[in-house]
């Protein structure tokens, strides 16, 4: 489109906006200042008016909608556009922008391009297995020694890291090429969110509890507070500008050939690892109040999951009865 038809689109605006005013207009001085007219012809032509003004509300409700979706898309292309600048201005693109890995996806016809399930899969098994890997470094810097941080029995996972950058991406996707303040609030939102329910379910289910801010201002049962849902939005705007791109870019490595059959095997394993933690947590809780096993899987679970052990694997987790 250019500069005339954009010209010729105001000046169509403006002419239907001018016309309508001074229908009104006329309409309204002759209903208020006309005293030859009967009250039947009266309340005809207030009811024009009605209809046309219902009209006009019409006709803005459908403008504001077609304003909202112009900002949209203004900012999306603004944004991309910036974005794609700034990555051909470094000399090393080890980070892609979103519109590059929303090109290579349709490009390859990727098996896990756009927000399927196969990509969603993969963004919260990476996210399970990166979570863990971070605070573990983190922990190590910081105390000066190992100790573990995941959330399964079975390897270096934990489901807190793989559903939160699930939601996110779920959340944010549609905002990936928008500015950075939808994905802060975003981020803020659905963080918050996210911790309040896995630290409610975990306490619910288990009886046990993984943090507690009742000690931070503005916090939430103890759930959530105010900084770290902070750190959430700001989270949210390093996630869908920098960190999903790049595992975006590492799912793209995924031949498409063996894509779909070890997303579903690493998805089994994902459920059956889920559910066998969440018998052996049960049956560690059980212990502590000292229940007996009573068949043949609590008796297992006993023999290769002691207190000792458990208490290794979920180094932070306690019980809120213990």
């Amino acid at each position: 489109m250019d500069e005339n038809s954009y010209n010729a689109i105001n000046d169509e605006i403006d002419q239907i906006a001018k016309e309508c005013k001074e229908n009104l207009k006329q309409k309204m001085t002759k209903i208020v200042c006309d005293e030859n007219m009967t009250s039947e012809e009266r309340e005809s032509l207030c009811a024009e008016v009605h209809e046309e003004l219902s009209l006009l509300k019409k006709l803005r409700e459908k403008l504001m909608r077609l304003l909202l979706s112009m900002n949209a898309l203004i900012d999306e292309f603004e944004t991309s556009l910036n974005e794609t600048q700034n990555a051909n201005r470094k000399k090393k693109k080890i980070i892609p922008t979103n519109a590059q890995i929303d090109l290579s996806e349709k490009k390859n016809n990727h098996f896990a391009q756009g927000i399927t399930f196969y990509k969603l899969f993969w963004v919260f098994f990476i996210g399970c297995f990166a979570g863990v890997v971070i605070e573990v470094l983190w922990c190590i810097i910081k105390n000066g020694h190992y100790e573990s941080r995941v959330g399964l029995i079975y390897g270096p996972f934990n489901l807190v890291y793989g559903l939160g950058a699930l939601a996110l991406t779920a959340c944010l996707y549609n905002y990936r090429n928008r500015n950075k303040i939808n994905a802060f609030i975003g981020g803020f939102v659905v963080g918050s969110v996210i911790e309040y329910f896995c630290s409610w379910f975990q306490e619910l289910v288990f009886g046990s509890t993984s943090w507690d801010y009742s000690d931070f201002p503005f916090n939430i049962n103890g759930r959530i507070c105010l900084l770290y849902s902070i750190f959430w939005g700001f989270l949210g705007i390093a996630w869908i500008k920098h960190i999903y791109p790049l595992m975006a870019k590492w799912i793209l490595k995924i031949p498409n050939k063996v894509g779909k059959p070890l997303t579903w095997v690493l998805a089994v394993f994902m459920v059956f690892n889920t559910i066998a933690t969440g018998l052996t947590v049960l049956r560690w809780s059980e212990r502590i109040d000292n229940k007996p096993a009573s068949n043949i899987i609590e008796e297992y679970i006993d023999e290769h999951y002691p207190n000792e052990r458990m208490e290794k694997i979920f180094a932070n987790l306690e019980f809120v009865n213990e």
